[in-house]
């Protein structure tokens, strides 16, 4: 592992990535906005389920498939497949293609625009890392921008919402370590409740977020 390459895979997983990023929720605000989630414990809760169960689960194990070989364009159209609503799919998808747009115009490879699990993946392909620091950054990126979207909508403390963070490391470090086996036939996601939430986001009378 080069300091090099981890200096550049935490570039492209950072806030200041342009990836729009912070104006997506991953379903979380209407979740709090119904109360499911409104402290630190019930944010963990939550977090801790979309890992394991949901959209974490889905984009860890894509993004490993393909920094290990995979076609990147049937990873592609696989996370559309998994993609349970509208807005979920925007929320990769858009991510994704603003990813590859950013890496091409800093000189990278020239990459269509595909979910962003895909698009990193096949960036990543280029860097000396192990798989698992991919995609242990990869979710600490993920958690940190649902973490970040709950402190300025339950609202949650600062502190507690870095609490909360830190108690994920350990989910983060779980997960990224089950995705290293990662095959299509053992890719599933059951997170219905955040599920839900996306396919009802839509309807809300006031968003802040885009999902």
């Amino acid at each position: 592992m080069t300091d090099q390459s981890l200096l550049t895979l935490t570039q492209w997983l950072s806030p200041a990535f342009p990836l729009g990023s912070f104006a997506y929720s991953h379903a979380l605000e209407l979740a709090i906005t119904e109360g499911a989630v409104s402290n630190g414990a019930s944010l963990e809760t939550w977090l801790t389920l979309t890992l394991q169960k949901g959209g974490g689960r889905v984009d860890a194990w894509l993004l490993s498939m393909v920094v290990q070989g995979a076609d990147a364009d049937e990873m592609a159209a696989l996370a559309e497949a998994l993609a349970g609503t509208r807005e979920r799919w925007s929320e990769t998808y858009e991510q994704g293609a603003a990813f590859a747009k950013t890496v091409a115009q800093m000189g990278g490879v020239a990459a269509p625009a595909r979910a962003l699990p895909v698009a990193v993946g096949v960036a990543a392909r280029a860097l000396d890392l192990p798989v698992k620091t991919v995609i242990s950054l990869y979710l600490h990126s993920f958690t940190s921008n649902l973490v970040s979207a709950a402190v300025r909508f339950v609202p949650l403390g600062q502190a507690a919402g870095q609490t909360v963070l830190s108690n994920m490391h350990s989910v983060i470090a779980q997960v990224a370590d089950e995705a290293l086996a990662a095959t299509e036939a053992g890719l599933t996601t059951g997170a219905f409740a955040a599920d839900l939430m996306a396919a009802r986001h839509e309807d809300m009378d006031v968003r802040i977020f885009k999902t």
